[in-house]
């Protein structure tokens, strides 16, 4: 049995671009970072896999978890952006899984047609664990197959897949196809992406495992530190 977490923390330069709310609670952003940081060092998950990370959150990461393994895959493109200057001085992206105990990187790549999203796999417990972040376009399609075939990979373990999807766990579900399962987040419980307008779906961050049994799903707040809340579950061979 493991824990697991997933969390898309807003990088700063997508921030600013989309207008985000997030900047309206932290302005400055060296501050949202350390508290970013500060939350992630509380966690007690076995592995947490982090979407958007721009590199002074990487760099505030390696500093605080001296306990945990970091692994982070830079994606070619770097956010640019389309107003004024950057504020950050590593403004490049990443995907970040953090782990306890042994484990080994499998794979780290960009996808094909987006720059901007990836994979990233390592092993650990038995279980092979892909960070992922997919586009919020057609292109998922091609995607969800790459990943897909990433966790049907013969390695004679089970897999586990945490992202932002950008999409709802149905298409999740119907595109990774048979022998997958994500899990159900409570009705009743927070979206992990909040919306005050639009018709996108508010879950779109999900646990999905191959092999396994996922248990104990569930969004907790990240009180406005980033437009995603953090997923959390239990995942058993």
């Amino acid at each position: 049995m493991i824990t697991v977490a997933s969390w898309n923390v807003l990088h700063r330069v997508h921030a600013e671009n989309w207008g985000e709310d997030v900047l309206r609670g932290c302005p400055d952003e060296s501050e949202r970072i350390a508290a970013v940081t500060e939350l992630l060092v509380g966690r007690d998950e076995h592995v947490i896999a982090l979407q958007e990370v721009s590199g002074d959150q990487l760099a505030s990461l390696r500093r605080s978890l001296t306990g945990r393994c970091i692994h982070a895959l830079r994606y070619p493109r770097v956010p640019a952006p389309r107003h004024g200057t950057c504020s950050l001085r590593d403004p490049e992206e990443y995907l970040v899984l953090l782990v306890d105990g042994p484990n080994r990187e499998v794979t780290a790549e960009s996808f094909e047609d987006d720059p901007g999203k990836g994979a990233l796999a390592v092993e650990t417990d038995g279980m092979l664990i892909v960070a992922t972040h997919v586009s919020g376009d057609q292109r998922r399609t091609r995607q969800l197959a790459r990943l897909a075939e990433l966790a049907a990979s013969p390695r004679g373990c089970a897999a586990v897949l945490l992202g932002d999807f950008n999409t709802d766990r149905a298409t999740v579900a119907s595109a990774l196809g048979t022998g997958f399962a994500v899990a159900d987040l409570p009705p009743d419980g927070l979206p992990t992406r909040p919306r005050t307008s639009g018709s996108k779906s508010q879950w779109i961050d999900h646990v999905v495992v191959r092999d396994a049994v996922v248990s104990n799903a569930a969004v907790e707040s990240t009180e406005g530190l980033s437009d995603h809340n953090l997923v959390r579950a239990t995942v058993t061979m």
